[in-house]
């Protein structure tokens, strides 16, 4: 029996396991509270924490940032009464969970549970799992799942279906535990074989198939009811440096980049709910130019305007050392939604990017107009009309 025989074998029997959800979440949702009554219901500050995505650790205040982002350190895997009473003063639009988040599958559920019962509006709860060398779950042997593997190898059977239930599979345990979106697939397109942060993770090297295996692991995702998110905007392939650590430079042209990496992006934002945008730098905008994260040109003129989508778009996490090193938390938050991006995933210093965001606004650096658009996207993102 083939590798690819065995797997889908075990992606059945681990389907019957753990059971799964149908109804794609945005449109399973009861409520028949409309997007803009909720929105004029929301206080400034209410509406400024729907534009952050953080993780549980960051509602510690008792420990070290530095804590706060390690991997390993000081792991919450529950909400405590004062990070409670830290969301009810800085109210997070969703949350992402990490492998130190995560114990087993039951403390998962409650944990999940927990953080829908504390929410005023319905949290985004995310994670990245997309199989391969980044998961969360898969890689914790407490849970009846396995791993599917890097998407190079998916991508090199050429079976568009077996993307599909790939995706499908992911998409069935993560619904399960509670979760609402999936920071995946990765929709780079793999061209410098020095890439040390991309690599396996892409689909491959050719540009319309790693946009047809892109498509097909969306459609699994939305059939278990999770939502999915293509990254790294405009496109990670062709680099050799890691934005986790600092800046990263991609010197092909806008017109280069049309003809290979952004083709996944382009032909799926149709059927994408999100889009993240990647700290590179295109030199070819000019000296002084921002990462595409921060960048008005790439965020709002490149893919809002000339790209035309009109879905979620949010920036990869601003601790990552290409914004924090560079920018700061609070400058970062500022960049971030004066670009265009709807939301903020984890910068550094959550409580200074958050306080930051509210004196732009309260002093009339950023326009309250522009908050209520973001917001409006990521309430109708959440399943409200």
């Amino acid at each position: 029996m083939s590798c690819k025989k065995v797997i889908v074998s075990l992606f059945a029997f681990t389907l019957l396991f753990v059971g799964c959800k149908s109804a794609h979440f945005q449109t399973s949702l009861s409520d028949d509270v409309s997007a803009e009554e909720i929105l004029a219901g929301l206080s400034l500050s209410e509406k400024i924490g729907q534009l952050f995505v953080i993780s549980p650790d960051q509602l510690d205040l008792e420990i070290s940032l530095n804590d706060v982002m390690s991997v390993k350190s000081v792991p919450h895997t529950f909400m405590s009464f004062q990070m409670e009473k830290t969301y009810s003063d800085y109210p997070a639009g969703g949350f992402i969970l990490f492998a130190k988040n995560i114990k087993n599958p039951r403390q998962l559920k409650n944990f999940t549970r927990q953080i829908k019962s504390v929410s005023k509006v319905r949290p985004i709860i995310s994670i990245d799992e997309e199989g391969g060398r980044v998961v969360r779950i898969a890689k914790n042997n407490r849970f009846p799942v396995i791993n599917v593997g890097p998407m190079q190898d998916i991508g090199k059977t050429g079976d568009i279906d077996y993307a599909r239930r790939v995706g499908e599979y992911i998409g069935s345990y993560l619904s399960e535990y509670g979760f609402t979106m999936n920071f995946a697939p990765v929709a780079d397109v793999n061209t410098n074989p020095e890439n040390i942060v991309i690599g396996d993770r892409a689909f491959g090297s050719e540009p319309e198939k790693v946009s047809e295996m892109v498509g097909a692991f969306l459609q699994g995702l939305h059939s278990k009811g999770i939502a999915g998110c293509i990254k790294h905007f405009p496109g990670h392939g062709d680099t050799k440096d890691d934005t986790h650590a600092d800046y990263v430079e991609v010197r092909k042209s806008w017109a280069e980049l049309q003809n290979c990496e952004l083709i996944p992006f382009k032909n799926n934002l149709k059927l994408v709910d999100s889009v993240m945008l990647a700290h590179v730098t295109l030199s070819a905008l000019g000296p002084d130019s921002l990462p595409c994260s921060l960048s008005k040109e790439v965020v709002t003129g490149k893919l809002r305007k000339e790209m035309g989508f009109d879905g979620l778009i949010l920036t990869d996490s601003l601790a990552m050392g290409a914004i924090e090193k560079n920018y700061g938390s609070e400058k970062a938050a500022i960049l971030a939604i004066e670009a265009g991006n709807d939301i903020l995933l984890m910068p550094y210093d959550y409580k200074a990017a958050y306080k930051a965001v509210v004196d732009a606004v309260i002093t009339g650096k950023i326009p309250e107009e522009r908050i209520n658009e973001s917001v409006l996207r990521i309430l109708r993102f959440k399943g409200y009309r």
